[in-house]
């Protein structure tokens, strides 16, 4: 099986630049597979867990939140807000997120720091979610 390549980078840093057989890319609209030959395709990135694969093994997974992947038949990269190597974040590390975005919620004083502390909270949760199922596998 011809190798991908792959690269995922946040605004910062490049956090992994490897070849793998298949990368698992939560996708705004559902996970999606990514193996050598896919056609080209740029999607966004929900917060979720995003898998490195070689062979039918899961070699790696990370914890991301948003941001796009971009898809060509021999590459993918994905630019994430965040991006943190998944055993690295504890349910505890999650639920103080969450906690610290119920906070900011009840603090805001205008609309805008509401909206933005209501999307933290939901990517907070949408992470706790994620950790959770995939700590079970």
């Amino acid at each position: 099986m011809a190798k991908l390549s792959f690269r995922l980078v946040m605004p910062e840093r490049e956090v992994l630049a490897t070849e793998a057989d298949m990368v698992v890319v939560p996708g705004s609209e559902g996970d999606f597979g990514v193996l050598h030959g896919h056609a080209p395709v740029i999607s966004t990135v929900r917060p979720g867990v995003l898998e490195v694969l070689q062979g039918n093994k899961v070699e790696q997974r990370f914890i991301v939140v948003g941001g796009f992947a971009e898809v060509t038949p021999g590459r993918c990269t994905v630019l994430a807000d965040e991006a943190m190597p998944f055993e690295e974040v504890t349910a505890d590390q999650l639920a103080e997120r969450e906690k610290a975005a119920e906070r900011e919620l009840t603090d805001a004083a205008s609309d805008a720091e509401k909206a933005a502390a209501e999307k933290a909270l939901a990517v907070a949760k949408d992470l706790r979610r994620a950790q959770a199922y995939y700590a079970s596998r």
